[in-house]
Order: C-alpha cells, then structure tokens, then sequence
C-alpha cells in the first residue's frame, strides 16, 4: 500500500447561494470520509477569484487546479483524493 498523499481542497463560493450550500454540504462528507482537510474561500471576497470564477460558483480545487464546478461529484472527488 502506498503512503498518504496529502492533498488541499478548496471550495469556492458566495452568500447567498443554494448550490454553494449543498456543495459545502456533500464535501465535507467527503473529505471527512477520507481524512482530507479542506477550507471555503468566499468569491466576492478577492478580486481574482471573482474575475475567474464568478459566475461558476460553487468551484472545487484540488491541490491548486479546478476539479469542477456548479456540483460535487462525490465518486469522482474520491478518486481524485485517494490518488
């Protein structure tokens, strides 16, 4: 078996949307399933990441890249975090 990879996920998101809210919700399930930490950064709160994601919102990032946006796919963000 090989040793622990770790990794960091970010979720994007803004107040005030329903999507972001579910997509927090299925991935915290998760990374907590998988030990993986993980942290929410708010869109609206960086002019960068409002330019570049802002009408995506929710986005998810593993380790820096886009992993996908607007959901969460559990089965393929576990795939991507036991890599």
């Amino acid at each position: 078996m090989s040793g622990t990879v770790e990794h960091e996920v970010t979720l994007l998101v803004r107040q005030n949307c329903p999507a972001c809210d579910t997509a927090e919700t299925e991935l915290a399930e998760v990374c907590s399933e998988l030990g993986v930490p993980w942290e929410v950064s708010d869109v609206d709160a960086d002019a960068e990441l409002r330019a570049e994601f802002g009408d995506r919102v929710p986005v998810i990032l593993v380790d820096g890249a886009e992993h996908g946006f607007w959901k969460v796919e559990p089965q393929r963000l576990r795939s991507a975090l036991t890599r």
